[in-house]
């Protein structure tokens, strides 16, 4: 098992690549916080774990609200004695809205759960990683942080800055025995799109024109198994990258 006896908090692991991550890591040997917004589906997806044989904590946890996303990392120490891996997966879609069209209440939604939460949890997961010098952390960004015609402005620049962190935390502490990673997903099969509300018809229209060039959507499921590479010892070089992993979307652009 790569992850045999490790540690784990996943946020955003009610559904979708969260849900997909917490799973195979704890099939991998993981001990795993089942974090999200959603209670009764975060119990749920630990009960699947707990149900094939591996160990898991279902937590209700809003990643905008700095004193929940220590609980939950307090959590992962107090429950299995340490953490070793994080896995940020928590986050939101905007409406497609362009700049002329965003509010300041959904630029700031936007932000405090697809970026500042990673922040937050990072600095509160260096703590433990600082003390016995190693971890991992695991960002999950989107295509659309590394071009502009995804999404709507806010979640585009959420998660431009989402990879500039990853950078910088695998940079800043890669002789501290720290290791900061993204994925970069393309279209995926999950409910994310639940959070759009109010879609911008001029947005979506722009967007569209690249959405068009998708070869095919991927499963959670492989998302996660890119998950479970940078998890794992066999990633013990890569740091502070981003793996882009959309079917070949984004090479032609």
């Amino acid at each position: 098992m790569k992850l045999a006896g490790k540690t784990a908090v996943v946020t955003g692991a009610a559904s979708g690549m969260g849900k997909a991550i917490a799973e195979m890591f704890a099939a991998e040997g993981a001990n795993v916080i089942v974090a999200d917004l959603n209670e009764e589906g975060a119990k749920e997806t630990a009960e699947i774990i707990s149900s094939n044989g591996g160990k898991a904590v279902g937590c209700k946890t809003n990643v905008a609200d700095v004193s929940e996303v220590e609980a939950m990392i307090d959590l992962a120490v107090s429950q299995y004695g340490t953490l070793d891996i994080l896995v940020n997966n928590a986050g939101i879609m905007d409406g497609f809205e362009a700049a002329g069209d965003i509010t300041d209440e959904k630029w700031d939604m936007v932000f405090d759960v697809n970026t500042k939460s990673v922040m937050m949890s990072t600095r509160k997961a260096l703590k433990v990683f600082l003390e016995k010098e190693k971890g991992v952390i695991i960002n999950i960004a989107s295509t659309g942080g590394m071009n502009g015609a995804h999404a709507g402005a806010a979640y585009v620049a959420s998660k431009h800055a989402v990879v500039g962190f990853t950078k910088n935390t695998g940079f800043m502490y890669a002789e501290k025995g720290i290791r900061c990673n993204a994925i970069a997903p393309g279209a995926v099969n999950t409910n994310i799109s639940a959070s759009m509300k109010d879609i911008s018809e001029f947005g979506m229209g722009r967007a569209g024109k690249t959405h068009g060039l998708v070869p095919r959507a991927g499963e959670a499921e492989e998302v996660a198994k890119v998950a479970l590479f940078l998890a794992s010892d066999d990633a013990s070089f890569v740091n502070g990258t981003v793996v882009t992993a959309d079917a070949g979307w984004t090479a032609g652009f």
